[in-house]
């Protein structure tokens, strides 16, 4: 499935849809600044599936700090049969860069 760019990301968050959304990144790094998707770090992506299972056949959009972590992420999860994940595009770096113009 496609990726999603965060000028898709904010506009479907300004309108408060609701959508599975994950964020890969650290425990420490979530605290610091998130967008208010489930944390779920990605070294224990593997051990939280079942927080996952039912969004396997729905679209399901991941994130991290730019990208990297969510695209290991994405790969991951269509490997356990996920067959839509779609990863924020340059990630939360990315995101806020986007509201700052």
């Amino acid at each position: 499935m496609e990726d999603i760019t965060v000028e898709e990301l904010k506009e479907r968050i300004d309108k408060n849809e609701e959508f599975p959304f994950v964020d890969v990144r650290e425990e420490w790094e979530y605290e610091e600044d998130n967008l208010g998707a489930l944390n779920i770090p990605l070294g224990q992506l593997a051990a939280s599936l079942d927080e996952l299972e039912q969004y396997k056949d729905q679209e399901l959009v991941v994130h991290c700090r730019s990208g990297a972590r969510s695209g290991n992420a994405k790969k991951f999860l269509e490997t356990k049969g996920y067959t839509k994940v779609r990863n924020v595009l340059g990630g939360i770096m990315a995101y806020r860069e986007l509201e700052e113009e």
